[in-house]
Parts: structure tokens; sequence; C-alpha cells
């Protein structure tokens, strides 16, 4: 069992990159991150929406949790992704986090995403995005074991 994140943009600059080696080598089964980025559509706005989404639906398979990363989604506690992660792994569900591209994700991967998930009512640029991400998981494994990572 694994975390697969699909992120549309360009490759990790490197100083998100650092950040997210140093969170991914703490990570312990369950909890192993990969990434697959997409390239951005050359078109714009609804154009672009539909092309990007098309890939993202594309690269999803049958059975996996899709949990959405959204600004209009749900504001969750990091217990609360901690919780929720942890009955994924127990259903044996895989977990995918994606990450759409600037001009947002259709109405049909909106629909096919099992949770829609806001990291803030701020909007954030992608890059800080996927390093907040990978923070974010090795919280919600520190948070499951116990451990004093994450302070209440």
């Amino acid at each position: 069992m694994s975390i697969s994140v699909l992120a549309v943009g360009k490759k990790h600059e490197s100083w998100v990159a650092e950040g997210i080696q140093r969170y991914t080598k703490r990570l312990r089964k369950p909890y192993d991150l990969s990434w697959k980025l997409l390239a951005h559509s050359a078109k714009e706005n609804d154009a672009a929406r539909q092309e990007e989404s098309a890939r993202i639906l594309a690269a999803l398979k049958p059975g996996q949790h899709v949990m959405l990363l959204d600004e209009r989604g749900s504001n969750i506690s990091s217990p609360a992704l901690a919780s929720h992660l942890q009955r994924q792994f127990v259903s044996g569900q895989p977990v995918v986090m994606v990450i759409g591209g600037a001009y947002g994700v259709s109405a049909e991967l909106q629909a096919r995403a099992d949770f829609s998930w806001s990291l803030s009512k701020l909007v954030f640029p992608h890059q800080l995005v996927r390093l907040i991400l990978a923070e974010q998981i090795y919280r919600a494994q520190e948070i499951s074991a116990g451990r004093p990572y994450h302070h209440v």
C-alpha cells in the first residue's frame, strides 16, 4: 500500500525537491510516497482544465481512493487526515492524491474524487502545495503512530 500523487506541472524546483525528499525519507509503510507529474496544457481556461483533467482521469485506476486537493474542498485537521488515510490503508484501497492545474479540474474529475480536500482558504503556488502535502503525509504517519512530531 502506498500513496501516489498525480500533479499537473513542471518538475519539482530544487528547494521543493529537497523538502519532499526530506519528508519522504522519513516515511515508513504504508506511507510510501510516489509522484507522477503530468505536463501543463498549452491551452488556457476551460480548454486547459478539460485537457489536464482528461490526462489525470486516464491515469487513475478503478478501485483507487482519489483525494482531490481543491480550494473549495473540505478543510480538515492533521489528525483528521491521519484518520482518513488510516481507514484507506485498513480497507486496502490505494490512495491517489490529485493536484490539478492552474485552471482547476473538470466537473468529471471532481465527481470521480472520493474526497475533496482544501489545505486552506488561501491559494498557494503548486510547488508549495507539493511540499506542504509531503509534510502533511509525514505528519499523518507520525500522528497515527502516536509519535510526538504533532503537538496539540
